[in-house]
């Protein structure tokens, strides 16, 4: 009897292991957060052909699955690959090549930053990004005199950090045919007892941009490679970038198809004639990695450099009201084009007089349709009447434009209509989700900061102390959704990813600690340990 069982034993056990299946790779012993529709947690996971396979305890994906690649996470976090649902992906790996302005604290150290990058460069044209003078003693738009002095002879076009306002000198003013007398519709050359001080506000901007040479090919693949490391290293798997060229996306395709580009990337097109030609009669493009099926349009400028359409006028600057930089006729019309398609309409809204004509277009071309997710990105500032408006309309914003403009919106909004502003709370109780990101380079890359603004409304400095309008403050779970899950939907790619479930690409990340339970404020120093693709490890 004893001998029976025995050899009954052992013939089990032989084919439980006959009958485990292949994975490429396994991960036990973690805390893994699905983010499925309960939220549920798991130990391990099974990965085969860069999808998941299995989720379960340790014992049960070890018993089902074998592979010859074993990661033990020792207890660590792992969480769904990151979505940054809004950025400029393109346009920061093109920064890493020009002058970084980024957390300079006067104008003098813009200007010591140019010169020592125009001393190790010697470029025909400088160029760059960051500056606000927000973060400066004097909180006053530069002008140009002193740019005139150190850089004669090259032209200097330096951008405002959200992109938003341009200063430049005399030589660039020159070349881009800009006087006194030029005329500009949706935005502003600024002016001073009757000369140009050398800010550019929106479209004005436009007259330089199309001077300066553009990148080469290879700069541009280059800035790609460097935007992917960037994004990579920080846990990001996705990224939507809000903007870009037909020539843009067919070189990101390029590099994509021949594996040089790993992350994934939902690219909404530049609304341009040509573009909507181009695009609207080729109907959505899709790959596992690329996904071309939406169109950005922009409505207004930005809050930090009053460009922001509001309803009434700025606070702190009366009779100014902003500006739309795209025609209300037009941005119907595009709408108009964009409803008869399979695309969606995603539309930069900053000012409450630009979320509600947004919203007001949105909903009557749309015609009671929940389904077509089409956006505002940023909803930055809504008037209390227009939030119920958001029922059908999917709201993308980005927690850390809240801490970093807390220090001066007050000042351009006032406090009544500062309620109105950055309520996040309020735009998911509208829609029901949210969509998580950056803009990045306006902000910093790193998404960790988006999870901590969002949940804790404070800055790296904690303040203030009680949050920034805490009643607008995200929950841990919905921040890590709207990173997530909910920013896959805003995609149109939940099927696929934006959660760990069988059937789902295999992109997900190792931190070294749980943003779920720790202490909220320790949260911006949780470090991304490796970083999967397609079940790749890339960190």
């Amino acid at each position: 009897m004893n001998k029976y069982i025995l050899l009954l034993l052992i013939g089990v056990l032989s084919i439980s292991c006959v009958t485990k299946k292949q994975a490429d790779l396994i991960v036990i012993n973690a805390t893994v957060y699905t983010v499925n529709n309960n939220f549920t947690t798991a130990e391990a996971l099974a990965i085969k052909d860069g999808k998941f396979v299995g989720i379960g305890s340790t014992d049960a994906i070890l018993n089902r699955f074998k592979s010859s690649n074993k990661v033990d996470a020792e207890g660590k976090t792992i969480v769904p690959g990151l979505i940054d649902a809004h950025c400029h992906f393109f346009g920061m790996g093109l920064q890493q090549q020009k002058v970084d302005l980024t957390g300079t604290k006067s104008y003098d150290e813009v200007l010591q930053k140019i010169k020592d990058f125009q001393d190790s460069k010697q470029t025909s044209f400088i160029t760059g990004r960051g500056w606000d003078q927000n973060d400066w003693t004097i909180k006053e738009f530069p002008t140009k005199e002193k740019l005139d002095i150190l850089f004669p002879n090259t032209p200097v076009a330096v951008t405002r950090i959200d992109g938003h306002a341009l200063l430049v000198n005399q030589t660039a003013l020159n070349l881009a045919g800009i006087t006194v007398k030029t005329k500009v519709t949706g935005g502003e050359i600024i002016k001073e007892n009757g000369k140009i001080t050398g800010v550019l506000i929106d479209n004005a901007m436009d007259m330089v941009y199309a001077v300066i040479p553009n990148p080469s090919k290879a700069t541009q693949i280059q800035a790609l490679l460097d935007a992917q490391k960037i994004c990579i290293d920080l846990g990001l798997t996705t990224v939507d970038d809000a903007g870009l060229s037909k020539d843009n996306l067919e070189l990101i395709d390029s590099l994509q198809q021949s594996g040089d580009l790993k992350i994934r990337i939902y690219g909404m097109v530049s609304a341009t004639p040509e573009n909507l030609d181009y695009y609207i009669n080729k109907g959505i493009i899709k790959t596992d990695r690329l996904n071309i099926r939406s169109f950005k349009v922009y409505a207004d400028g930005a809050l930090g450099s009053r460009g922001a359409a509001l309803r009434k006028p700025y606070a702190d600057k009366h009779n100014h009201f902003g500006a739309f930089v795209t025609d209300l006729k037009t941005i119907k019309s595009i709408s108009k084009r964009i409803v008869n398609s399979d695309y969606q309409m995603n539309t930069h809204a900053i000012g409450d007089s630009a979320n509600h004509y947004i919203l007001e277009t949105y909903n009557a071309i749309l015609k009671g349709k929940n389904n077509r997710r089409w956006r505002v990105e940023h909803a930055q500032v809504v008037s209390p009447e227009d939030f119920k408006y958001y029922k059908n309309i999917l709201p993308s914003i980005q927690s850390t434009h809240a801490t970093s403009d807390m220090y001066w919106a007050g000042d351009r909004l006032g406090s009544e209509r500062l309620k109105g502003a950055y309520a996040y709370k309020d735009l998911l109780n509208a829609y029901g989700k949210v969509a998580l990101g950056t803009d990045f380079p306006v902000e910093k890359v790193d998404p960790m900061l988006t999870f901590y603004a969002a949940v804790a409304r404070q800055d790296l400095n904690n303040y203030p102390t009680d949050g920034f309008q805490m009643e607008n403050a995200l929950t841990r779970e919905e921040t890590l959704k709207g990173m997530t899950i909910w920013a896959a939907y805003s995609n149109f790619e939940e099927a696929e990813k934006g959660s760990i479930e069988i059937g789902k690409f295999a992109d997900f990340i190792i931190i070294d600690q749980d943003i779920m339970a720790v202490d909220i404020h320790k949260v911006p120093d949780t470090k991304i340990l490796e970083t999967y693709i397609n079940g790749e490890k890339l960190k």
